[in-house]
């Protein structure tokens, strides 16, 4: 894919993932990473959430996404595109901000991992108790 042609782009995030997304009038092809999603992503779930936002405003067809991922693992990655990809569907045609924003696509997860307290083995478990 040539980067000269024009694209609409989104940032997407969710837990320490950043997904940056650009999506160009295509087919329907998904490079993550420039690799096909399929390699990059395992799961069938997953990659349905990555395409829920271009199934939603049926674009799936129009656009090919290209996109670079970087930080936590693969459960962020993948929230991190479909929330890029909604970001740039909206550049794209701001009509497709009302049925994202319904689905709640356009608002970022912003659940994070806890840290770990002191006296604590991880964030909230506690040292097992013994009475005698």
């Amino acid at each position: 894919m040539t980067t000269d042609q024009h694209y609409y782009f989104g940032l997407g995030r969710r837990k320490s993932a950043v997904a940056r997304v650009r999506l160009y009038p295509g087919s329907g092809a998904v490079v993550v990473n420039g690799k096909p999603m399929e390699e990059v992503i395992p799961r069938d779930s997953l990659r349905m959430d990555i395409m829920r936002p271009l199934v939603l405003t049926e674009t799936d067809r129009q656009f090919n996404v290209q996109v670079k991922v970087l930080g936590g693992g693969i459960t962020g990655w993948a929230g991190a595109i479909r929330h890029g990809i909604a970001r740039a569907l909206v550049v794209a045609d701001e009509g497709h901000r009302r049925p994202l924003r319904a689905q709640g696509l356009l608002t970022r997860d912003s659940r994070v991992k806890e840290r770990k307290k002191p006296g604590l083995k991880r964030a909230r478990k506690a040292p097992q108790f013994t009475k005698r």
